[in-house]
């Protein structure tokens, strides 16, 4: 990728992630907002949306971390493996592994006696719906065998990714940081291809200007008189 399509895909996904994290916060935490828009506070209202915003930007920057970690480790176990069939066979099976530590470890962790386990399925299958979703489309765009790669970004790093709100367990900013990182991560990896053919067609771009320049001061150097 050229570092002009990368400064745009950083820039880009700040916007994604500002603007979905001040959406999702109005709607989680209506209940404390919702005075501001009663009583009309209007400094308010802009102070608690730029305080979102920021937010969205620092999920937005834990996002891009993890994806161009992901980007790393998906190199390291292809080469490690030999095999994309078997990559994806030992991450299939890291997806099912997170997905039962993050209904069972939060159940034992805060689960009061008596309580049901289907709140804390029910927070598991976002990342889930979500990522299957996100990664259908990227199988769409490019090929069938992006699918278990694309879900295990979508699921483990998000979860990864998502841990420090998770062991703190309050419930407005499980649902704030979660669809701020999901939305960030499934633009990041819809986008990505997209990018990379980008920048290939620019470099070949560059590359038949150089040729082009390159033959034309040949070209002149050729035909030139001489001096005596």
């Amino acid at each position: 990728m050229t570092s002009r399509n990368w400064v745009k895909l950083f820039l880009t996904t700040l916007l994604v992630g500002g603007l979905t994290t001040a959406i999702v916060g109005f709607i989680v935490r209506w209940s404390e907002f919702q005075q501001y828009f009663t009583e009309f506070k209007l400094i308010d209202i802009l102070s608690t949306t730029i305080w979102l915003i920021v937010m969205g930007f620092l999920f937005s920057v834990i996002s891009q971390m993890g994806f161009f970690a992901y980007l790393t480790i998906h190199r390291f176990g292809l080469g490690i493996f030999k095999s994309a069939t078997l990559w994806n066979g030992v991450q299939s099976v890291l997806i099912l592994f997170c997905l039962f530590d993050l209904v069972y470890m939060r159940y034992e962790a805060f689960a009061k006696p008596g309580e049901s386990v289907m709140p804390y399925i029910g927070v598991a299958l976002i990342p889930l719906v979500v990522g299957g979703a996100a990664a259908w489309f990227k199988s769409k765009q490019t090929n069938f065998s992006a699918f278990i790669p694309a879900l295990f970004f979508m699921v483990v790093v998000t979860v990864v990714e998502w841990v420090p709100v998770l062991r703190v367990n309050e419930r407005s900013w499980v649902y704030l940081m979660v669809f701020g990182l999901l939305a960030c991560n499934a633009y990041q990896l819809l986008i990505l291809h997209k990018l990379n053919e980008r920048s290939e067609q620019e470099r070949q771009k560059r590359k038949s200007t150089a040729a082009g320049s390159s033959n034309k001061a040949v070209k002149n150097k050729t035909n030139k008189k001489p001096s005596l």
